[in-house]
């Protein structure tokens, strides 16, 4: 079946279970990353066709209005693994729409600009009944103090960067999160591109330094990775890469 008959399909699929309520299959988000993500080799990392998605804009648009309907007493009400996934998705799903707003002429999210302008504290969304933020859904819900404690997101919310944890080739689910959050985990922590044991120290991404709090005590974090990392165990010094803030698009002429 044609990829893009797939997606129609599957937001006809979505619109009843919309209609009665919110769709915690993702099935709109699912069918355009399983359309438009390409996993590299290696199953490491991954690249988007930005251009292929602008041109579904209007299906990623309608997912987004579908996102931005949940109101704060419905979320409350939910699940926790059906409230994790939803914000995760609606992290990564408003980070592709941010970027699409200016491509094809774009080549870092960061090209939006670090003080006026950041697309990280830029309210160019509405969710759960207000004005939100990327870092509101990451740093004041996701990480938010004893909210979910879970250090895996960082491998899910994906910055449309090079350096960025990949971007999953499917939606997150309540049913399948677990399991969804532990690939992702193994997927980076093997990408010798940016984590790594080499002459004696970890080299690691500098996600693990910027929010250091999320897996402190490193040496006991990394430890149950270390057959992931390819390291022995035990106190190694740390060195902390740097970060390629590179646009993760995919173009088939010109493959990265």
């Amino acid at each position: 079946m044609d990829a893009r008959l797939i997606l129609a399909v599957a937001c006809l699929w979505a619109a009843p279970a919309l209609a009665q309520g919110f769709d915690h299959a993702h099935a709109a988000w699912d069918a355009l990353l399983k359309q438009h993500v390409v996993v590299l080799p290696g199953s490491h990392a991954s690249q988007l066709r930005y251009d292929g998605l602008a041109r579904d804009r209007a299906a990623l648009k309608a997912y987004l209005a579908s996102l931005s309907k949940v109101d704060r007493a419905e979320f409350e009400g939910w699940a926790k693994n059906e409230r994790k996934a939803f914000l995760i998705n609606a992290y990564n799903a408003f980070t592709v729409e941010k970027i699409l707003t200016r491509y094809p002429d774009i080549r870092s999210i960061w090209d939006f600009g670090k003080i006026f302008g950041n697309p990280f504290k830029d309210d160019f969304f509405n969710l759960l009944g207000r004005p939100m933020t990327l870092d509101g859904i990451e740093h004041e819900t996701l990480r938010k103090p004893g909210a979910y404690n879970e250090p895996r997101v960082h491998y899910a919310v994906n910055c449309a960067a090079i350096g960025c944890p990949m971007l999953r080739e499917e939606a997150y689910t309540a049913q399948r999160l677990e399991s969804q959050l532990d690939e992702q985990a193994q997927r980076f922590l093997s990408d010798r591109s940016r984590n790594r044991f080499r002459d004696g120290r970890l080299e690691v991404s500098k996600i693990f330094d910027w929010f250091k709090e999320d897996f402190e005590p490193h040496e006991k974090y990394f430890a149950r990775y270390a057959k992931v990392l390819e390291y022995p165990g035990g106190p190694v010094p740390i060195r902390f890469l740097d970060y390629d803030w590179a646009l993760n698009d995919y173009r088939s002429s010109s493959r990265r």
